[in-house]
């Protein structure tokens, strides 16, 4: 699977542009702000209906525009999709493939897997739970469309249920019978989304553990390790034991909603006495790993989006990242990078052909 052409009209700083691709390593170059980074999110909308980088929408627009549109057209076992992508200010997104609306944005996620490797990816590490959560998420949701919709509906429900709990705080009325029915759901719900994250990370701890070992020639000791609740409670235990809890501060404290990853290195939070180089390798495993599982889960090669990655790593890790791309273990690649000069020549050194784009104030030029 491949993108061969993609356009974009008043899709951030770009008026009107349209470009064709090579099947293999496609760079962008240019200086800081010229709209690199601009077109590996307008082929990330294509792939996940939304940005990377900016849950909001409308955000995307041209200034001065009323509406943005992306069209990309993949070649997938030797089928052409077409794939569009339209927002105007104040209207629902839309979104189709070879020209027909999906009635649901969630039938479209995993059709085309995509994996994304950026400097905002350190939040990974140094943010909240809820950041490592939305790892999990993305990567099972690219191999498994049940899985989104499971996610989607226990949501709903723990909105809810908060609800209900806040109004049991404001108007004094316990309705047990009610709020039993709703822990019944959440409990359905969580229990599926838990067992599916937990036999992920099995296989995907394991992949992880590779790719890292390769990076770093095996000189340090790092740890993936899933937490939650649920590996030593039943859903329906947690929940009746926490009700007075939940009563007093008004939300549900206990459930997959808490579910978290540890990152360690030498037995020690990764996110405290990891260094910069090792924070990055450990974040560049863990997106090495997501595309090694969703090639494993599809039988076809996800497209690859390195961000600005050549200027975060050290020379060593370069290499072994540029050995994997000589080796043919990624299918189509995009980068950017601020040094034209720079990509040359570690492209070069290796054998591997690209195809360069200059972009300067949101224009290109091949």
């Amino acid at each position: 699977m491949y993108l061969k052409q993609l356009s974009v009209i008043n899709f951030k700083n770009y008026a009107e542009a349209g470009l064709s691709f090579s099947e293999g390593v496609n760079v962008f170059t240019g200086d800081n702000g010229a709209g690199k980074t601009n077109l590996l999110d307008a082929i990330h909308y294509l792939s996940l209906c939304k940005s990377y980088f900016n849950p909001i929408d409308s955000q995307q627009i041209k200034q001065g525009a009323d509406f943005f549109i992306i069209n990309g057209n993949f070649n997938k076992n030797g089928h052409k999709e077409a794939i569009s992508c339209g927002v105007k200010r104040n209207q629902k997104k839309q979104f189709k493939r070879n020209k027909k609306d999906y009635q649901r944005l969630a039938d479209h996620i995993g059709l085309f897997p995509l994996v994304m490797v950026s400097p905002y990816d350190i939040s990974i590490i140094i943010e909240g739970s809820e950041e490592r959560r939305k790892f999990i998420d993305n990567v099972i949701s690219q191999t498994d469309n049940s899985y989104l919709d499971e996610l989607i509906t226990y949501n709903k429900v723990l909105a809810n249920r908060n609800a209900l709990l806040k109004l049991i705080a404001d108007t004094g009325r316990y309705d047990p019978h009610l709020l039993e029915v709703l822990d019944e759901q959440l409990t359905i719900s969580g229990s599926l989304i838990f067992e599916k994250r937990k036999a992920f990370m099995e296989r995907f701890t394991e992949i992880f553990n590779g790719h890292y070992r390769f990076l770093s020639d095996d000189a340090e000791q790092v740890e993936l390790i899933y937490e939650s609740q649920l590996l030593t409670d039943s859903f329906t235990a947690l929940l009746k034991r926490s009700i007075e809890k939940d009563r007093a501060l008004e939300r549900t404290t206990n459930g997959i909603h808490k579910d978290d990853l540890l990152f360690a290195i030498h037995g020690m939070p990764m996110k405290k006495f990891g260094s910069q180089g090792q924070q990055k390798s450990f974040l560049i495993a863990l997106k090495l790993a997501q595309y090694s599982f969703l090639n494993q889960q599809n039988g076809f090669k996800p497209i690859l989006l390195l961000d600005d990655i050549f200027d975060k790593l050290d020379d060593k890790r370069v290499t072994k990242l540029m050995q994997m791309i000589s080796n043919h273990d990624f299918g189509q690649v995009f980068i950017t990078d601020t040094s034209e000069n720079r990509v040359k020549s570690i492209f070069s050194a290796i054998g591997v052909e690209i195809k360069l784009f200059k972009v300067k104030g949101g224009e290109i030029n091949a």
